[in-house]
């Protein structure tokens, strides 16, 4: 909701968020999690572009700010239990495994 002394985020600032939250989709070291994560900010920025009222404006990016949030603590959260082993869509050459 835009308050009567808030203005809309400005250009900016709602690509300042969308390189945040990518940022934040690159602290996962798990690659399923990292992924669903980028694609997951992608999907939310596209879905939201068209968007010209500026209360709906402010209420996606407050949105978006939100799941920064979330996704720096989960970041943190995944990083203390992150398996050891890289996905096998992280192996530079699959054929390893077999050796």
């Amino acid at each position: 909701m835009v308050s009567p002394g808030q203005a809309a985020p400005i250009r900016p600032e709602i690509l300042g968020l969308y390189r945040a939250l990518l940022r934040a989709a690159r602290e996962f070291r798990d690659y399923n999690v990292r992924e669903y994560t980028k694609r997951r900010a992608i999907d939310g920025f596209r879905e939201n572009q068209n968007l010209t009222d500026p209360e709906s404006i402010s209420s996606a990016y407050a949105e978006g700010k939100n799941q920064l949030a979330i996704a720096k603590r989960q970041a943190v959260v995944y990083s203390l239990y992150a398996p050891k082993v890289k996905s096998i869509m992280e192996l530079e050459n699959p054929a390893d495994l077999i050796n």
